[in-house]
């Protein structure tokens, strides 16, 4: 008896789940009623993963609004397949309060279901469920021939020729899985340390000290981290808030009325990074009115331009200029239709100049500052990306003080809609990152740009800062921070420039940041193999991938008919696997054209009988 095609989806999280929904929306049009086998392998349960799991504390919020986290497509997503609606997590919530939804979940997460506003930062739990909702609702809708296997468990390796079947092998069973077909949507991973954090270690273990390398903040040691003791915390974004807030509520403090009211179990956090302040705030006010035009400069034509460049793209020369065009395009925009007194040109000659003049010409700046008259009303990215260059303070104290000053101006901006040019900026980042990712690796800077830009914490989370800074319990270091260590006092030692000549000394560092999805120091042995085995590896140590459907390249450039992967261990890597409604979430259009070519191919393989042993 012939066997029925299988695939295997490696990664349960919400890439696995959107890849699965994808297979379930286009599996009439392209593999019918055959049967298949669809194995889902992950150690944590298949929805959530490991980073949206569901044994998680209450405490950890997302960084997103309910009302801007979905799963589901719409008519703004640029895909081939079939779009199937679905519910925001807001939506969601009003269907389990209405009784049209009856999730599995535990009973505390369903009273946060009942309290969920829209405009609410939904505890990491409370998605967990409405991920795991996700995944069993694209089961259900999987057609009758397509029997799906959950499994556990870890994959460490893939192996087999690459014109036939491919061999699995999970950690605890003595025979591998067979697949015709494999998937890898493992997400985010651990990481070997690289040179500098192995040196950290083991100047650690020498000297009995604490170093808590990058990590998923709630999966780190925090029990070592000592009341009262000074800790280094290099890092100053999501991880950090997630620290931040393990380790003072986490421990029993309590904010009462802007205050924080401490439990004398906290530790005292010194933090600095790269640029020494926070990532923005999350925007808190909706978008009312006309948007901007999006993509502009930055449209598929000019993708596409690049792409039929011959030799290496360069970021700086070849990309950024273009990108800066687009924000400062979706800027103007905004602050001439909507705040026109603070303008000095009609809004019909300054785009159509604006749109003659070079990137970055002395034209365009001219140009601006005639028809901007505050330079307060003018874009100006550097400023935003560096705001501590070339700053210096005379004391510690001093800088604590003008770092709560630039948090606070950071929160009232975000949440005034008189500023709701900060908003049409937001949108065209999301364009802009929709385009960019075609163009395949193009280095990590954009990516962190982004995220500070972007995907900031919540406002009442720098709110809660701004308490504890006030506190004593968070002091703020700086920016271009370094960590030194010294063997004869047995101490880690911290320096910014921002703050010429002080140092701060403690017995503990933490690394608060996600470890690097570089497959040249990744810990998953799955990877290792894929590497070792003539993957395709970039320069940044991401995994090569075809940009149209996400097959694996090998180290000639040939894609692998039978390996896919998707998530940002990949050239490909989007913003997130799930996004606002409406803004053509660019993970939706991965997810579908991988699904697309899966059931392509085993629908091909099956007709041609060549199901191989």
């Amino acid at each position: 008896m012939t066997p029925a095609p299988s695939i295997v989806v490696i990664g349960g999280g919400p890439r696995g789940t959107g890849v699965i929904e994808r297979i379930a929306a286009n599996a009439a049009e392209l593999y019918g009623d055959r049967p298949l086998d669809l194995h889902v392998v992950d150690p944590h349960p298949a929805g959530g993963g490991r980073i949206w799991r569901p044994d998680q504390s209450p405490l950890l919020w997302m960084n997103s609004m309910a009302e801007d986290v979905t799963m589901f497509t719409d008519e703004t997503v640029e895909l081939a397949g079939p779009v199937v609606a679905g519910p925001a997590l807001d939506a969601w919530a009003e269907d389990v309060r209405a009784g049209r939804i009856t999730p599995d979940a535990d009973p505390a997460v369903l009273a946060e279901i009942h309290g969920l506003a829209g405009a609410d930062f939904p505890t990491r739990r409370l998605q967990s469920a409405y991920l795991r909702w996700t995944y069993e609702r694209a089961l259900a809708a999987l057609p009758p021939g397509i029997t799906v296997h959950e499994h556990r468990t870890t994959a460490l390796a893939v192996t087999g020729p690459r014109g036939g079947r491919q061999r699995v092998r999970l950690q605890d069973r003595p025979e591998p899985l067979l697949a015709d077909l494999v998937v890898l949507t493992v997400g985010h991973l651990d990481a070997e340390q690289d040179p500098e954090q192995q040196g950290l270690a083991d100047f650690a273990r020498r000297h009995a000290l604490v170093h808590l390398p990058p990590d998923f903040t709630a999966d780190s040691d925090l029990d070592a981290l000592r009341p009262g003791e000074p800790v280094i915390v290099r890092g100053f974004g999501l991880a950090f808030v997630d620290l931040m807030v393990l380790l003072t509520e986490g421990r029993g403090g309590r904010h009462e009325n802007g205050e924080y009211l401490p439990s004398g179990r906290e530790p005292v956090l010194y933090v600095g990074s790269r640029r020494g302040v926070p990532y923005h705030a999350k925007i808190g006010y909706p978008w009312t009115g006309e948007r901007p035009p999006l993509p502009h400069h930055l449209g598929p034509a000019w993708t596409e331009q690049l792409l039929s460049r011959t030799g290496p793209l360069d970021f700086r020369r070849d990309i950024w200029p273009a990108v800066a065009k687009e924000l400062g395009h979706a800027h103007y925009h905004r602050l001439f239709t909507a705040h026109p007194e603070r303008t000095a040109l009609a809004h019909e000659v300054f785009a159509e100049k604006y749109a003659a003049a070079d990137p970055g010409s002395p034209e365009l700046a001219g140009l601006i500052a005639e028809a901007v008259p505050d330079p307060a009303d003018r874009l100006d990215l550097d400023a935003l990306d560096r705001p501590l260059d070339g700053v210096r303070h005379d004391s510690p104290e001093a800088f604590q003080e003008a770092l709560r000053a630039h948090i606070t101006a950071d929160l009232a901006r975000r949440h005034d809609p008189e500023h709701s040019e900060d908003l049409a900026v937001f949108l065209g980042l999301l364009s802009a990152y929709a385009q960019l990712i075609r163009l395949g690796d193009i280095g990590s800077w954009w990516h962190g740009f982004f995220s500070y830009l972007a995907s900031g914490p919540p406002g009442p989370r720098l709110h809660q800062l701004l308490a504890l800074s006030r506190a004593g319990v968070v002091r703020f270091l700086g920016a271009d921070l370094t960590v030194e260590t010294d063997e004869e006092q047995g101490l880690f030692r911290a320096r910014s420039a921002t703050v010429p000549g002080a140092r701060t000394e403690a017995r503990a560092l933490v690394e608060a940041r996600l470890p690097d999805p570089s497959l040249r120091h990744t810990a998953s042995p799955l990877l290792r193999a894929l590497r070792d085995g003539g993957a395709a590896i970039t320069d940044d140590g991401l995994l090569a991938v075809d940009p149209a459907d996400s097959r694996v390249l090998d180290d000639e450039g040939r894609p692998h008919a039978r390996r896919l992967a998707l998530g940002p261990f990949t050239t490909a890597r989007a913003g997130g696997a799930f996004t606002r409604p409406r803004t053509g979430g660019p993970a939706f259009r991965q997810n579908d054209a991988a699904a697309r070519a899966a059931l392509t191919f085993l629908r091909d393989l099956s007709c041609r009988g060549l199901l191989a042993s």
